[in-house]
C-alpha cells in the first residue's frame, strides 16, 4: 500500500494536468457521480469569499473549474452574473441544481469545457481559479493566465486560491508546485492582495492583474 497509493495519486495528478480532455472528463465524472467530493460541498466561510466580495459587487465572474458550484451559491449575491466552467457534466448538474435551489438560477450559468482550451465569449471583472490552478502544468501557468487576461475587463482581476503548504508536514514545508505557481504570479503580475499564512495546511489567496493591460 505504501507504494501503490502514492503511485496512484501521482498517475491521477499527471493525467488530470497533462492527459487528453476525454480522460480528464472521465475521471471527474466518475468521481462526482460516486460522490467522492461530497465532503467538500459546503465551504461556507471560506477565506476566498472575503476577497471575492471586495471585487464582485455588480460584477461579472468567470469561475474556472467551478466543480459542484460552491462559489456560485455561497458567495454574497451582489454580483451581476456568474459563469462557471468545468469539464465534468456530473459536477455541473449538481451546480445547476444548487443554483436553482438557492434562487440564483437566473444569473448563474455553466458550461462544460476543458479550461486549458476554453475560449470565453465575453470579458469579466473577476476570473477565479479556486484550486483549479493545480491542474495547470507548471510550465503553462503564465501562458494560461496571459491567455485569460485578454478576457478581463480593464480593471478586472484574477483571484487564485490554493494550498502551498502541507497539513501533514511537521514543519509546514511548502509544496513544490503550488509554491512555484505563487512565485510566478508574484513576479509576473501586479499583485494587489496576498493572503498568506505560514500555518501548515492553510490556503493562500492571491489577487492580481496583468502588469501590461490587454488592448480593448
Amino acid at each position: 500500500m505504501y507504494i501503490v497509493n502514492p503511485t496512484a495519486r501521482f498517475v491521477r495528478g499527471f493525467l488530470l494536468s497533462y492527459g487528453p480532455s476525454s480522460i480528464k472528463k472521465r475521471f471527474w465524472d466518475k468521481e462526482y457521480s460516486e460522490e467522492k467530493w461530497a465532503f467538500a460541498y459546503n465551504t461556507v466561510g471560506d477565506c476566498v469569499y472575503a476577497h471575492l466580495e471586495r471585487y464582485t459587487a455588480n460584477a461579472s465572474i468567470l469561475d474556472i473549474g467551478c466543480g459542484s458550484g460552491n462559489t456560485s451559491t455561497e458567495m454574497a449575491g451582489t454580483y451581476a452574473r456568474y459563469l462557471g466552467i468545468d469539464i465534468s457534466e456530473a459536477a455541473l448538474a449538481k451546480a445547476r441544481w444548487r443554483s436553482q435551489e438557492c434562487g440564483r438560477g437566473d444569473k448563474n450559468s455553466f458550461e462544460c469545457a476543458d479550461f486549458l482550451t476554453y475560449v470565453p465569449t465575453g470579458r469579466y471583472d473577476v476570473i477565479l481559479f479556486r484550486e483549479s490552478m493545480y491542474h495547470v502544468p507548471l510550465g503553462k501557468v503564465k501562458a494560461t493566465l496571459d491567455r485569460y487576461a485578454a478576457y478581463l475587463k480593464n480593471d478586472g482581476v484574477f483571484i487564485v486560491r490554493l494550498y502551498a503548504s502541507s497539513a501533514d508536514s511537521a514543519n509546514g514545508k511548502d509544496k513544490r508546485r503550488p509554491a512555484a505557481m505563487l512565485r510566478i504570479m508574484d513576479t509576473e503580475f501586479d499583485v494587489l492582495e496576498k493572503d498568506y499564512t505560514d500555518v501548515p495546511g492553510q490556503p493562500t489567496v492571491m489577487v492580481f492583474r496583468p502588469k501590461v493591460r490587454p488592448k480593448n
